[in-house]
């Protein structure tokens, strides 16, 4: 695809590697350097049993088995469910972002997406990085509307990278959008909508070429 930097947003530890994570698999394949963050570790969202960093740890294990290096890694610890009063904090930091590396491309949440950490880091995502490349990706239980514009066309060693990435994520295996199958089925089912074996879809927000 050409991109020399590409920069994946996501709001919670998981979204970026349900949404995309056969996405960066290929780019990371292709040569692209891949940088991942996530804003929130949920710490409070963590079932018992389960220590207050265990989201950091795994989204550093899943990122791995993408292969993102992880100095490539940035990890926050907003608290879930707030993203909307920390608006400006959120947006300095992706200015920050934006100022230091300029990415060729952004993956972030839909604007349709209904959860509200979501909806922050997509409407922040597009003021911080207007001047480049910005798709939305899919998040399938969140998303009431979503327009299937940009497809990336995956083959079975990204969605296996992608499927072992989200395995890395214990302390959730117990949502019903974890099971491995479903992300399979998933891409298989966008692969064959453009006459490919496994597909990725995401909105074109701003396409600069």
């Amino acid at each position: 695809m050409g991109w020399e930097r590409a920069l994946v947003l996501a709001p919670h530890t998981d979204d970026g590697e349900f949404g995309c994570g056969g996405t960066m698999a290929r780019l990371v394949e292709e040569g692209t350097d891949v940088r991942y963050v996530a804003f929130s570790i949920a710490t409070r969202s963590l079932h018992e049993g389960f220590a207050s960093d265990t989201l950091a740890r795994e989204v550093a294990e899943a990122t791995a088995e993408l292969g993102i290096p992880v100095g490539n890694l940035t990890v926050h610890d907003f608290d879930v469910r707030t993203f909307p009063d920390r608006r400006q904090e959120i947006l300095e930091l992706l200015i920050e972002f934006w100022n230091e590396w300029e990415p060729d491309v952004v993956f972030q949440p839909s604007l349709h997406d209904i959860h509200q950490d979501h909806q922050t880091v997509a409407a922040e995502g597009l003021r911080a990085f207007k001047r480049t490349t910005i798709l939305g990706y899919e998040i399938p239980w969140n998303n009431l509307d979503f327009a299937y514009q940009a497809y990336f066309a995956l083959e079975q060693r990204h969605i296996e990278r992608k499927a072992g990435a989200l395995t890395k994520y214990a302390s959730q295996q117990h949502r019903r959008y974890a099971d491995p199958e479903y992300v399979w089925n998933l891409a298989r089912t966008h692969g064959i909508n453009v006459n490919r074996e496994y597909a990725e879809v995401f909105q074109v927000y701003r396409l600069i070429a």
